[in-house]
């Protein structure tokens, strides 16, 4: 990323250039880009292209101001961090569903160092997660605004990231190319098994720490207590509720097609 670039990324997610690559820049940087870029699986929906390249990812997410899922807004982030002079690994990840796992590379994590030689995990595109990054080397309760995290060592060297005392996903500490998440995108943007194919989410973090999420037509907001409302929206709103809402400007309503559409309020995974 040359230095328009990042200096178009960061007013996208009203971020100012960090004086130095340590660990209080990417608390910041992590949590506007939770509040400013929304987790959403619109264009599967709307019969758009997931490209898995730096430069059309950029411009869907900095250009376009849209969101997306995992592979999407972690691999623009990435991109970001390492042009900012952090190091950077794509990990590949798989959420739990219960006891059972995704398929391999059904999500994407990233693994951040900073000058000072701190190692965190650090993932915008899980959904309802972490606020701020999480040390990745320690095995003690991390708390969070999101909840209480731990990441313990698991099989084969890999790493469970636990939330309030859950499995959110195992971590594979190998290093990966973004080229790597393409069977795995492709798995979450086209089969029947996905529940992306089967759902409509738009989901960001609101600056108070709560949240608002629009699945299809139902809107539903968290406050950062908890408390919960629920509205569905007439035909008429949902347009101005993506842009409004989500600064998500679109030509026409996504829907589920084919399938019974699955509400979710609170996303994770991809």
């Amino acid at each position: 990323m040359d230095t328009a670039a990042v200096d178009a990324y960061l007013a996208r997610i009203g971020a100012d250039r960090p004086a130095a690559a340590d660990a209080e820049a990417l608390r910041v940087l992590h949590r506007r880009h939770l509040t400013a870029v929304p987790f959403e699986n619109l264009s599967i929906h709307l019969g758009q292209d997931i490209v898995l390249d730096e430069r059309p990812l950029l411009a869907k997410i900095v250009d376009d101001r849209r969101g997306g899922f995992c592979y999407e807004v972690n691999g623009t982030f990435a991109a970001l961090l390492r042009a900012l002079g952090y190091g950077v690994d794509l990990l590949a990840a798989r959420p739990y569903a219960g006891k059972r796992l995704a398929v391999p590379y059904s999500h994407m994590a990233l693994r951040v160092r900073t000058v000072d030689g701190s190692v965190w995990l650090a993932d915008v595109g899980f959904g309802k997660h972490s606020e701020y990054p999480l040390l990745l080397d320690a095995e003690g309760e991390q708390p969070d605004p999101g909840g209480v995290f731990r990441i313990v060592p698991a099989a084969d060297g890999d790493l469970d990231v636990l939330r309030d005392g859950e499995p959110e996903y195992l971590l594979d500490t190998r290093p990966r190319a973004l080229a790597d998440f393409e069977a795995g995108c492709w798995y979450n943007r086209t089969s029947p098994d996905s529940h992306f194919t089967g759902s409509l989410v738009c989901s960001r973090l609101t600056e108070d720490g709560g949240r608002r999420t629009l699945s299809g037509r139902l809107l539903v907001t968290t406050s950062a207590r908890g408390a919960r409302t629920e509205r569905e929206l007439a035909a008429d709103e949902v347009l101005d509720a993506y842009r409004e809402l989500f600064g998500v400007t679109l030509d026409r309503e996504p829907v589920v097609v084919d399938r019974a559409p699955r509400v979710v309020d609170h996303p994770a995974g991809a």
